[in-house]
């Protein structure tokens, strides 16, 4: 069985799962898609931009937002580990990692991407955060404070990423289709207008 791919290990493990009556592959299926959704409805990149969107035109439920994130989010979707909202300014940038595992605010963004599970990622953007986001194409001023926070099973973070300049006047939604995953993670900023 070694010589499997991880994807026919899962298809082999999912049917047995299914056999034995623990699993609907049709469950299996409507997760996914609804992790995947671009909707935002349901945990997702695309929620994550709502509520980012509206913390950049909503003064009131940004302070929420800051203060107590779990309640404000719940305004969304209920959130069953706690989660931080670290809010990037001019001065500094925030990033997310999980050094040991891969805690996510899943309850929020749905699945992580494959890289942020990576040993490489884990490992790189503690110790060489610039080089890393670098990486991803992002290049961070060196008077830019970078911190780089560490999620665990019981704390999960997102990033407030600074609102893009030129977007005055933008509605929730218009400003909500500029922030991407990786901007609420911090290898990554919103697109620009």
């Amino acid at each position: 069985m070694s010589d499997l791919t991880p994807a026919q290990r899962t298809e082999i493990l999912e049917r047995h799962l299914h056999d034995h009556g623990h699993v609907d592959p049709g469950d299996v299926d409507a997760a996914i898609a609804a992790a995947e959704s671009a909707s935002g409805d349901g945990p997702s990149p695309a929620l994550g931009a709502r509520v980012v969107a509206r913390a950049w035109v909503d003064a009131d439920f940004r302070a929420r937002l800051l203060t107590d994130p779990v309640t404000a989010i719940a305004e969304y979707h209920p959130q069953t580990v706690p989660i931080a909202v670290l809010e990037d300014t001019a001065a500094v940038h925030n990033v997310i990692v999980c050094t040991l595992c891969s805690c996510y605010p899943g309850g929020l963004l749905g699945n992580p991407p494959a890289w942020y599970k990576s040993f490489e990622y884990r490992s790189r953007v503690v110790r060489e955060p610039r080089a890393v986001l670098a990486e991803f194409g992002m290049e961070v001023d060196s008077d830019v404070e970078l911190r780089v926070h560490d999620s665990t099973a019981e704390q999960r973070y997102l990033v407030l990423p600074l609102r893009p300049p030129g977007t005055d006047g933008w509605d929730e939604e218009r400003l909500a289709g500029l922030v991407t995953r990786n901007s609420m993670i911090g290898t990554g900023l919103p697109l620009a207008p």
